[in-house]
């Protein structure tokens, strides 16, 4: 049974980005970024449809040159999804974006330095009614804050970064933001964050900078985007990979799902990690499973299970799982044995099936099934399995014996 989150959320103002809100108890949303060249309109425009696909609810393109901002201006009227500018050195490519239409700004204050452009793009934001992200990165932190804090990045140079900037915004009155403090440090991040977030209102955008390609970067991401969640703080997310942008949307919208911060969208499969009693390949046919659910939208837990002498019973709590025996699969519905399956089939079965209940319902599902056939197959195929490998075919007995003989 799934359990909803249970983490307080620190309070924050509200913005929207387009028709996407962004804290004040909002749902937390996931952001990713295109990698195409943003004048290359239909490229971009499919990467973005991509991502939406994949769970994003905004994403970024970026604005470095005349011909991106004339191509935003053809992408963000046809862009499921509201459009963040990404500007770096040039405030006028921010100007430029505004013109385009754009949902949102991206400004790096290590890199528009001058307070008199920063203040110009913040007035024309509040003309336009566009809120600006504020993105302090470790990796382009200003020169000044960079020697004042010892030549090195702490989270305190960062927490200084967005508060200066936002003092410049305030002196035009500007102050729908958002901000991000970002870094290729975890600890150095979340430690960042927690300042931040015992600062200010503004929501927050939370994110490992550079985090690399996976795994390895979607353990820093996920440990230090999660850590922050657990704690109450942030509302939206980007997954900083080196990788396809798609993985980002889809490691986001997974980890809010996992942390009962956002409603299912897509399967979530978990299977037994496998043993001496599996009669299957079970990373085989979970990956299989993976595949033929693909981007499905079938908000259920299902299983994979090796055997059917422990299979069922640890997934009670799986919507749908099947659990091999005897060169077959046993389909289970909340733990009860609905059909038996060639073990060929268990696949497909297991996705006709979920289609099934996601389409009609529990009970349509049950009614189809021959329940007490299905069970007393199972049984006979659990009493099959024990006689011919015994009740403790991964020895534990043995080795309780050989380290009680050492005492």
């Amino acid at each position: 049974m799934e359990v909803q989150a249970s983490f307080e959320r620190r309070q924050t103002r509200r913005i929207y980005v387009g028709n996407v809100a962004v804290g004040g108890g909002s749902a937390i949303t996931v952001q990713s970024m295109t990698t195409t060249r943003t004048a290359d309109v239909e490229g971009t425009l499919q990467q973005i449809y991509d991502l939406t696909a994949a769970g994003a609810d905004i994403v970024r393109c970026t604005c470095n040159e005349l011909e991106a901002a004339e191509g935003l201006a053809q992408i963000v009227p046809r862009s499921p999804v509201p459009i963040v500018a990404d500007i770096h050195h040039q405030y006028r490519m921010a100007l430029a974006a505004l013109d385009a239409g754009v949902h949102c700004l991206r400004l790096n204050p290590g890199n528009i330095r001058k307070p008199a452009h920063i203040r110009a793009v913040a007035s024309e934001c509040k003309d336009r009614q566009v809120p600006i992200r504020i993105g302090v990165n470790g990796g382009s932190l200003h020169p000044d804050l960079y020697r004042k804090y010892g030549d090195k990045v702490t989270p305190e140079a960062l927490v200084e970064s967005a508060q200066m900037e936002l003092n410049y915004f305030a002196e035009v009155d500007f102050s729908d933001v958002k901000i991000s403090v970002k870094a290729s440090s975890v600890p150095l991040m979340i430690e960042a964050y927690r300042q931040l977030a015992d600062l200010t209102e503004h929501p927050l955008h939370l994110g490992v900078t550079e985090a690399g390609p996976p795994p390895a970067g979607l353990i820093k991401s996920t440990v230090g985007i999660g850590t922050l969640l657990a704690e109450g703080i942030g509302d939206t997310i980007r997954y900083s990979l080196t990788a396809d942008p798609v993985q980002e949307a889809k490691a986001g919208r997974q980890l809010l799902e996992a942390m009962g911060l956002r409603e299912r969208k897509n399967v979530d499969l978990v299977a037994c990690p496998s043993c001496g009693r599996a009669e299957i390949d079970v990373y085989e046919v979970a990956e299989q499973a993976m595949e033929a659910f693909g981007d499905k939208e079938i908000p259920l837990q299902v299983a994979v299970m090796g055997c059917v002498v422990n299979g069922p019973g640890e997934a009670r709590g799986a919507d749908i799982g099947i659990a091999a025996g005897n060169k077959r699969g046993h389909l289970f519905v909340k733990g009860r044995n609905v059909a038996v399956v060639e073990e060929q089939d268990m696949v497909s079965a297991l996705v006709e099936w979920a289609e099934l209940i996601h389409e009609q319902g529990f009970e349509a599902a049950l009614a189809k099934a021959d329940i007490v056939a299905a069970e007393r197959e199972a049984e006979r195929d659990r009493v099959r399995l024990l006689a011919d490998q015994g009740s403790d075919v991964n020895m534990a007995q043995q080795k309780i014996a050989l380290i009680r003989n050492r005492g």
